[in-house]
């Protein structure tokens, strides 16, 4: 009952933990220099403020050449570019709100763990975002992924919305919360076929014009969102450009004999990147075209090696191929501390069990466990198409923590012999399950029913 009369308050108490814990990696390393993504966010964020829009850092420093670039997903430049437009344009100064950015991820923790198993769920969930490494080293380095976990939290608060009562209007929410996360990191479109798709057309007790109209309001939605930057992209760049051109770079970065054998097997090379686009004329996207032929001609002829290099792609990213060394390369090249990440690889090994055990759980009680597979499959499909890094997993750790804290709740309950709580989100209506989640039985629709 302490949980249920005092939610809101221990909630904040989260959060206020989150924001703490994120707030003290910035003060304790105050005169950190931007490494590697990093320092692009803080430039480009600041001319952005300058109303000089997206171009390249740093020639821009070194050259005062106005480049246009697309090189990063906007919305954490433009996010950043909001502390510059009041005047604070430090590294440091992002940083700290970057941590503020981070932090909003734990009461975004609860919310979904509330909705998923009740307030006891939420609580741990928001808990474990607050502390984890993985959730907060980001922001205190300056990348964009700290803001991935509140983006993936808020596409499946949408998604679990939909999937109770279907309709055109939390279809669109889906959309615009699928496109903002596509706007924060380019990979996520895929939650458009990953989780829109099946909940639009698995929606049970519709005809497929209804089920044709939930995916039409969800793609209508994710296209105002992402529309606008694609159309300024197209407009400024000689090839086509969507979210970003980046896709070349990095896929010549990620093969060549470099990348694929030797001690960084499964990594990048930045030499190949560089080797990739010499010589190569005209913008960046015409550039990043020629890297692109470049990585399609080494795999084309090379094809025999892939299964072994993306085995080590996935093991670097998921922490079985030399995890030791992935943390040195990733504390070289991100600047992550070695201690906190070996402490967050440790909370990921202690995760993963727990996260099984609790998509377990989740099916059982006649919920759809893929809107959380398709967080999975998003990462997976990434890794094998580019390369293998710790930085690639960390949308996937937040849903690690959720089904962590479901599994642990499940144990809890199991031992003071509690029932279950299965209650629809937000005071929606409940509807059936959607079929394509495994879970669209008859027994699926009782428990839905008594939610």
């Amino acid at each position: 009952m302490t949980i249920e009369r005092r939610w809101g308050l221990l909630v904040a108490g989260a959060v206020a933990l989150g924001l703490a814990v994120r707030v003290g990696f910035v003060m304790a390393n105050p005169h950190l220099r931007p490494l590697g993504d990093a320092g692009e966010y803080w430039g480009q964020a600041n001319l952005l403020a300058e109303g000089k829009g997206f171009i390249e850092p740093y020639i821009y420093a070194a050259t005062g050449q106005q480049l246009q670039t697309a090189k990063l997903p906007p919305l954490y430049i433009m996010l950043l570019s909001l502390c510059s437009l009041v005047g604070f344009k430090s590294f440091f100064a992002h940083r700290i709100w970057s941590a503020v950015l981070s932090a909003s991820a734990v009461g975004l923790g609860a919310l979904v763990g509330q909705d998923l198993a009740g307030r006891r769920v939420g609580l741990m969930a928001a808990v474990v975002i607050a502390i984890c490494p993985n959730l907060w080293m980001s922001a205190g380095l300056g990348m964009s992924e700290t803001i991935s976990p509140s983006l993936v939290l808020l596409v499946l608060w949408a998604a679990y919305r939909m999937w109770r009562r279907p309709g055109a209007g939390r279809a669109a929410v889906l959309g615009l919360t699928i496109g903002f996360a596509t706007l924060g990191r380019d990979e996520l479109i895929l939650f458009a076929p990953f989780i829109l798709l099946p909940l639009a057309f698995g929606a049970v007790g519709r005809s497929w014009v209804q089920r044709s109209r939930l995916l039409a309001a969800g793609g209508i939605a994710l296209a105002a969102v992402v529309g606008p930057w694609a159309g300024y992209n197209m407009s400024r760049f000689s090839h086509p450009v969507l979210v970003t051109d980046r896709l070349g770079l990095a896929l010549a970065a990620a093969n060549c004999n470099q990348a694929w054998s030797g001690p960084i097997a499964g990594f990048w090379s930045m030499k190949c990147a560089a080797a990739s686009v010499a010589g190569a004329r005209g913008d960046e996207s015409a550039q990043y075209a020629a890297a692109m032929t470049y990585a399609v001609k080494y795999l084309s002829s090379h094809i025999g090696g892939l299964p072994k290099v993306e085995l080590e792609r996935m093991g670097r990213t998921f922490g079985f191929y030399r995890p030791v060394q992935q943390i040195d390369i990733d504390s070289y090249v991100e600047g992550r501390p070695k201690f906190w990440a070996f402490v967050g690889l440790g909370m990921f090994y202690s995760l993963v069990p727990l996260s099984l055990w609790g998509g377990r759980v989740l099916r059982r009680r006649g919920l759809p466990l893929f809107p959380m597979v398709a967080v999975a499959a998003d990462v997976v499909v990434v890794v094998l198409i580019t390369y293998g890094t710790t930085r690639f997993r960390v949308t996937l750790d937040a849903v690690l923590v959720l089904l962590a804290a479901i599994a642990v709740d499940d144990l809890i309950r199991r031992r003071r012999r509690e029932a279950p709580r299965r209650r629809p989100a937000l005071g929606a209506s409940p509807a059936p399950s959607c079929p394509m989640s495994g879970v669209g039985s008859a027994r699926t629709r009782r428990a839905a029913s008594d939610a």
